[in-house]
């Protein structure tokens, strides 16, 4: 069973990338997070990416999904020693979903690490649903879409749990690694639901609450802006619907959407 997809970034695959798998993930998230954050702190980028309008740097629907995504899986890169690189080891998964089923549910957005590694990791996963959360109230999402994150991920987690309780579990997973298939890892799990949350965030920043009425609004403009020009304006309503409906139906944020 495939469970979940992974696209490295552009970047990294335009590296040459001649590693694949986990460790690539891996290398990919610590540098683009560090990378993203200093761009914030430099004022090269307006922050968080869902207060961006189409006139900012990066304030296309893309580059705030991508940034979203970004600022949720901050947290679990700044547990110390590097022990977020344990969500994608195979061995440590048991402990590392007990933790997370012990872990109490929090609302900080602002976290202090307590040493203790599984615990920390699972309070950063905590904090990234939350960062979401806040993201989501920012940019206006309908409350419907984010209502019961925490519980319904605690559902992904408890199956995974199961799975990795199955007997020959490790062989399994072994297996799925080989052939570049995604078993249930933690890093998988969070990476996943992060990209459908902060997805939601993009649409509400960049479309406002309905994708509809901003169609309408933008095909309004367009109208205005070409009019006289029939063959323009065509090619440009023919350019927003499609790039609507990539968008739609994209998974990641590198899927094609315009």
């Amino acid at each position: 069973m495939d469970w979940f997809g992974w696209r490295l970034s552009k970047d990294a695959a335009a590296d040459g990338a001649a590693v694949f798998g986990l460790e690539a993930i891996l290398q990919d998230l610590e540098r683009r997070v560090p990378q993203y954050l200093d761009d914030v702190d430099q004022g090269r980028l307006v922050y968080p990416a869902c207060k961006r309008t189409a006139s900012d740097a990066h304030g296309d629907v893309r580059s705030i999904w991508d940034h979203t995504r970004l600022e949720a899986i901050r947290y679990v890169t700044m547990v110390p020693r590097r022990e977020f690189v344990l969500l994608a080891e195979p061995a440590r998964q048991p402990d590392m979903l007990e933790a997370y089923l012990r872990q109490r549910p929090h609302d900080d957005t602002v976290i202090e690490f307590t040493g203790s590694t599984m615990s920390d990791l699972a309070m950063a996963i905590v904090a990234g649903f939350n960062w979401l959360n806040h993201c989501a109230a920012l940019a206006g999402v309908d409350h419907d879409k984010f209502s019961g994150t925490l519980s319904n991920f605690r559902k992904i987690t408890g199956l995974a749990q199961q799975w990795w309780a199955m007997e020959g579990a490790d062989e399994r997973c072994t297996r799925m690694l080989a052939e570049h298939e995604k078993p249930p890892l933690m890093l998988y799990l969070i990476w996943t639901e992060y990209t459908r949350l902060a997805k939601e965030v993009a649409s509400a920043a960049f479309f406002g609450s309905s994708i509809d009425q901003a169609i309408d609004h933008r095909g309004d403009v367009l109208n205005r802006e070409f009019a006289g020009r029939p063959d323009e304006l065509n090619s440009a309503l023919k350019e927003l619907a499609e790039t609507v409906a990539n968008f739609e139906s994209a998974r990641d944020p590198d899927d094609p959407i315009s």
